[in-house]
């Protein structure tokens, strides 16, 4: 715990203060998964107590706890009377193919299409095992990716290092800053209950590890506006990352929503995306232009396998990467497994979330302080090194999730009556807390309040 912990404060700049953490035991797993959700919690709450300590000149404890942390790394809500969509497609998953294992990501249907253009339509599982048993790994991921879609083939983490994208990744820092000169200073709008209270949050990601650090910023006063394109849906996510957000939609391939987009961008404090690199810039929303449109932004991204190599541009996803980098190898021998076995949940989107979510604040409290904007970038692949890099965890398993884990508050959703587990990290006066009930992507305007 203590070398992830520092890790992640050095990486942000924070000193290293002990942070003390509650309860015990793990989730199982050849990789010290609960220690990972406690530090990038921690880590995420000590630049909020690093930010009121420099606005205000009090320095707030701070507290994790570690089954209620494991727990928000898998999800926080609990339905009463209903239940979330699955989280996965039909023909989702790890497939055996001639000469060892792949995963295919179909969550999104023209990932699914994409797939299927390459080992024809698959109707269930074991169509796509036929199918897929007939292919070279190597040679498989490549026809998949090469069509626009997902995949990736399991490999160890010997065979990450040597690969030209692994080598490339390992040459990156955990989070990558650049700070630059902002024409005006703004004041602090918050307080020490909601330190982020005025700041407005631009909110373009998808999924889970950029919808985590919204969320947390949510919590924690930040006015999150998410914007999704007209036809994108993520129904087994959206009950557990919409929490404390306004989510509208916007195409910018229209030329009305451009504006009205670019009006959101000129106001906005904070930009978080998670397209893969080249996205914004080929829809003409580069680095470059989203500065001349709003100087002195907070801008935040990540993608799956880093920013430099050549696979700068490859779509990904958190199991994705667990395949590529030898997490779901490892995981296999340390159960003595015959298939891959990845993590217990997917905890790079949630570590990283919670990453994205400290560097923003860290950039916040710069830009108070001396008036300079900045941004971030930072990868699933790059948090995957930190935690294969730790090794293994404790084995003790943790305490059974009880009926007094969740809050008392009923949040009223657009599905059902809801639950939240109550909230891992303890701020001394500052609680993380949401205003806004999780909602139906879509269901807002695209508008700042």
């Amino acid at each position: 715990m203590t070398d992830l912990l520092t890790s992640i404060q050095a990486a942000l700049g924070l000193p290293h203060t002990p942070i003390p953490f509650t309860s015990t035991g793990a989730l199982p797993s050849a990789f010290a998964v609960s220690d990972l959700a406690c530090a990038s919690i921690a880590a995420a709450g000590q630049t909020i107590s690093q930010l009121l300590h420099q606005q205000t000149g009090r320095l707030p404890d701070l507290e994790v706890d570690r089954r209620l942390a494991s727990f928000w790394f898998s999800s926080s809500i609990r339905p009463v009377g209903w239940s979330v969509p699955p989280l996965w497609d039909p023909v989702a998953g790890d497939y055996a193919a001639k000469d060892g294992w792949i995963r295919l990501h179909t969550n999104a249907p023209h990932h699914r299409a994409a797939a299927e253009s390459v080992l024809g339509a698959c109707a269930d599982r074991a169509a796509m095992a036929s199918k897929v048993a007939q292919w070279a790994k190597r040679d498989l991921e490549q026809a998949v990716v090469d069509a626009g879609g997902c995949a990736a083939e399991m490999r160890s983490w010997a065979q990450w290092q040597a690969h030209p994208q692994g080598q490339a990744v390992n040459a990156e820092p955990l989070i990558q800053f650049d700070h630059h000169r902002s024409p005006n200073g703004t004041p602090w709008q918050g307080s020490v209950a909601q330190p982020l209270a005025g700041i407005k949050v631009l909110d373009l990601t998808r999924v889970l590890a950029g919808p985590v650090a919204s969320r947390f910023l949510a919590g924690l006063g930040a006015d999150v506006l998410r914007i999704d394109p007209p036809t994108w849906n993520e129904p087994g996510v959206v009950p557990e990352m919409t929490l404390g957000k306004r989510c509208a939609r916007l195409d910018l391939h229209d030329n009305a929503d451009r504006r009205v987009f670019e009006s959101l961008l000129k106001d906005a404090d904070i930009v978080l995306h998670g397209y893969r690199a080249d996205a914004l810039e080929r829809l003409g929303y580069g680095a470059t232009e989203r500065q001349k449109l709003a100087p002195g932004l907070i801008d935040a991204s990540l993608n799956a396998y880093g920013w430099s190599g050549p696979w700068l541009n490859r779509r990904g996803f958190d199991s994705l990467v667990q395949m590529s980098s030898g997490i779901a190898e490892a995981g296999m021998h340390w159960k003595q497994a015959d298939k891959p076995t990845p993590l217990p949940l997917q905890a790079l989107d949630h570590a990283t979330g919670y990453l994205m979510a400290a560097s923003v604040i860290t950039l916040l409290a710069e830009r108070l302080r001396s008036g300079r904007g900045g941004s971030a970038r930072l990868s699933l692949a790059r948090t995957a090194k930190l935690l294969i890099e730790t090794g293994p965890g404790i084995a003790q398993p943790l305490q059974a999730e009880e009926e007094s884990d969740q809050g008392m508050l009923v949040e009223q959703t657009p599905w059902g009556p809801a639950h939240r587990l109550r909230v891992p990290l303890k701020i001394t006066g500052t609680p993380l807390q949401w205003s806004i009930a999780a909602s139906e992507l879509g269901s807002h305007r695209a508008q700042w309040w």
